[in-house]
């Protein structure tokens, strides 16, 4: 049995992906990738989910989806078409999130990079597939999940008392874990094909949802669960608890006038104050939040992916944060992987500009490598100063577990209390109702005062605009940028500009259609009920 305590058991993952009877499917470019599809096993549910112990088992499955490529192992992955050293889903929604920003480039001409680099992505793009399947296929294998795990399940199998009510608290769990993934695809897709638990396996196509629709499921879904979740903070490391779904709800009415056309802002106040007053506390050193062993002593940290750089490694995840953004000439083993430095990612000019001291002497979060912050060539690494946020060390630069000395033992912060301060003064600043300015710059002073050591960087007013550029600061190469940058109008069209930005070495604008991306080509061809994406 896999249990939770202090860090996920990596090693024992694999084994429960087979058994907990969650099948794993090959998407291939040629098959449906929609959330009907069958088991391709003879481990039956019943076999399965006998035991109260087989549900803790096919929730851990539901958490390693995260953190894993497949449940045969690193060379192999759940999402056909795919090299399995691209399929974690860290690294999909990173890439998405972040190449096509200002906020990094990449060096690598792997097909479909380049596209992300320029902004010239289209509806067959391998990586944009790539995420929108491994959703998909999250969402499949949380949707049996919820089948076997019914009060009408646990009576059939005799499951009663205590037992019953711990798996009333996995389920909600694996519903904030679904309305998670629909947020991924909200956010990213706009229009997804839609499938509950609800809906029998293999009958037909799955049906498009509108986003505003999805909208409005994502957030009665977070809201149902509330009262089934652990308390803030209360559950075992990895788990999600109210504050991981306080956290979201935060997040996504936020973007509430994005997805779904109505603003939403004193809802984001109200829901990230309930998490800022759940007894969260800022990680006294921002770089640490970074680092290995980043779970220990961490007040700050709501929600996880949680990696093991000896039983659970995959190509994606922190390892590929750390890789992808050192070279040789960095000395990897300084960042805790000697036999690594895939020199791949770094940053476009428009990151380090918004620190007055790139060296990081004044604002500590500046965490930059390099003397050339312009990106002249994108195939040039050092064109672009290297990020060096994450780290596979310890907070005293100890090399932390690492198989070959290439795979990363850090976790990486879905959630963590600075963004809910974040959330809470640009959603003021708009106009919410429920807070108030001074208490805004109350929060964004707290972290300034963590990033500078001291009251020199303190700020005495905000306005909206201030938040766009303070988020990149804060939360750089954390997955937000895209979703920021959308929120402000500045993805599409031409009044902000990075290099390479459609295509131009200068920047140039592209069309508002690229707000959200294409449904990938193989999903339209297989399944009739799609409809592509304006634009695409």
């Amino acid at each position: 049995m896999l249990v939770f305590n202090q860090k996920l058991e990596m090693k024992n993952l694999y084994k429960i992906a087979v058994l907990s009877g969650l099948f794993l499917m090959s998407l291939n470019a040629c098959k449906k990738e929609d959330f009907n599809l069958t088991p391709t096993n003879d481990v039956t549910s019943k076999e399965v989910y006998n035991t109260p112990e087989g549900y803790k088992n096919g929730l851990a499955k539901l958490y390693a989806g995260y953190a894993l490529t497949s449940a045969q192992g690193s060379d192999a992955s759940d999402i056909g078409g795919l090299d399995a050293g691209f399929a974690d889903f860290l690294r999909l929604y990173w890439t998405a999130q972040e190449l096509p920003t200002d906020e990094a480039i990449c060096s690598w001409g792997d097909v479909g990079i380049p596209e992300l680099d320029n902004s010239t992505w289209a509806a067959d793009n391998v990586f944009l597939r790539g995420l929108y399947s491994r959703s998909v296929i999250h969402i499949t294998f949380i949707n049996e999940f919820l089948r076997e795990s019914t009060p009408e399940k646990l009576a059939e199998r005799g499951i009663t008392g205590q037992q019953a009510t711990d798996i009333q608290r996995y389920r909600a769990e694996g519903r904030f874990l679904r309305a998670f993934q629909y947020w991924v695809l909200m956010d990213n897709f706009g229009n997804p094909p839609f499938v509950t638990e609800a809906d029998a396996i293999g009958k037909t196509p799955p049906k498009q949802i509108t986003r505003p629709e999805l909208f409005k499921f994502v957030e009665s879904e977070l809201l149902a669960i509330e009262a089934d979740l652990a308390e803030p903070r209360a559950n075992e490391y990895g788990r999600a608890d109210k504050g991981a779904a306080w956290a979201l709800l935060a997040r996504v009415y936020l973007n509430a006038e994005v997805y779904a056309g109505t603003p939403k802002f004193t809802e984001a106040i109200t829901y990230s104050s309930k998490v800022i007053n759940a007894g969260y506390a800022l990680k006294a050193e921002y770089k640490d939040l970074f680092n290995y062993a980043n779970e220990t002593n961490n007040p700050e940290l709501i929600l996880s992916i949680n990696y093991d750089g000896l039983r659970g490694t995959n190509f994606g995840g922190t390892t590929y944060l750390i890789n992808a953004a050192v070279n040789p000439a960095m000395d990897p083993a300084s960042f805790g992987v000697p036999n690594g430095g895939w020199a791949g990612n770094r940053s476009r000019q428009n990151l380090p500009a918004l620190f007055p001291d790139t060296k990081g002497t004044a604002d500590k979060r500046a965490m930059f490598f390099g003397t050339k912050a312009t990106v002249d060539e994108i195939g040039t690494f050092t064109d672009g100063l290297a990020v060096t946020k994450f780290r596979n060390v310890d907070a005293q630069g100890k090399a932390a577990p690492s198989l070959n000395g290439t795979f990363s033992s850090v976790d990486f912060p879905l959630f963590r209390l600075a963004e809910q301060y974040l959330i809470y003064g640009e959603a003021v600043a708009r106009g919410g109702n429920g807070g108030t300015t001074a208490q805004a710059i109350t929060y964004v002073n707290a972290l300034r005062t963590r990033a500078y050591g001291n009251t020199s960087g303190n700020v005495n007013s905000i306005s909206t605009n201030f938040f766009i550029d303070e988020r990149a600061r804060e939360l750089y190469w954390e997955g937000h940028r895209r979703t920021d940058l959308v929120r402000y109008g500045r993805f599409t069209g031409g009044n902000y500009l990075w290099p390479y930005k459609g295509g131009d070495k200068s920047g140039k604008a592209i069309a508002e259609t690229r707000n959200i991306y294409p449904i990938p080509t193989a999903d339209l061809i297989a399944n009739p009920n799609l409809v592509q994406n304006p634009g695409y």
